[in-house]
């Protein structure tokens, strides 16, 4: 389980001070979350072009200055999720306008040659649209039953469909079936699935 609401502002304020174990803690809150959606984001014909692990770096990097400057209101897991999740939808789409500008990337002939525009952010990515991407994945985590929600928390650690079903005690097949019916939802809301 993630810590309470109190045990996490401890540890926000600790990473914010620099504490190197609690920015760790921090990192592997969101760290597999942000990969899985710097890859969806990027899909197969950018990634030639840019690596998701160079995404999910430049987050890390944005969220520790952010921290140490005071600049984001995070309080709770959530938040910091979804403030993650917000960066790199930004850093894709601000390589995806810089790719856009370039010959080998705009001037293909080919389907093969073209970037898949339905699996990548426009260049119209703004503030509003980021505060209700925040808005809707911090719903979603609030809206959860206490088994999801659970769930939710254990997979955003990182722990695979198995490991969760031996520490919960249940079958992986049943939470295969709960993880299917949660990634719907996610995509129902127009919101990422991969970090689920």
């Amino acid at each position: 389980m993630l810590e309470t609401s109190s045990e996490f502002a401890a540890l926000l304020g600790q990473a914010r001070q620099g504490d190197a174990a609690s920015i760790k803690l921090l990192v592997d809150r969101y760290e597999n979350i942000i990969r899985r959606a710097a890859r969806a984001l990027l899909g197969s014909q950018m990634r030639p072009f840019l690596d998701s692990l160079d995404i999910v770096q430049s987050v890390h990097r944005s969220l520790l200055i952010g921290l140490r400057r005071d600049k984001f209101d995070i309080n709770s897991p959530g938040n910091l999720i979804a403030l993650a999740l917000t960066l790199v939808r930004r850093k894709v789409a601000r390589h995806w306008r810089k790719l856009q500008h370039q010959p080998r990337v705009a001037a293909g002939t080919g389907s093969d040659s073209a970037l898949d525009l339905d699996h990548l952010p426009g260049p119209n990515v703004d503030k509003v649209t980021d505060v209700a991407f925040n808005e809707q994945v911090q719903r979603f985590l609030n809206n959860l039953e206490p088994l999801d929600r659970e769930l939710v928390e254990l997979r955003l650690q990182g722990h695979s469909t198995a490991d969760v079903a031996r520490k919960l005690n249940l079958d992986s097949r049943f939470l295969r079936v709960r993880l299917g019916r949660l990634r719907k939802r996610l995509r129902e809301q127009g919101l990422i699935e991969e970090w689920l």
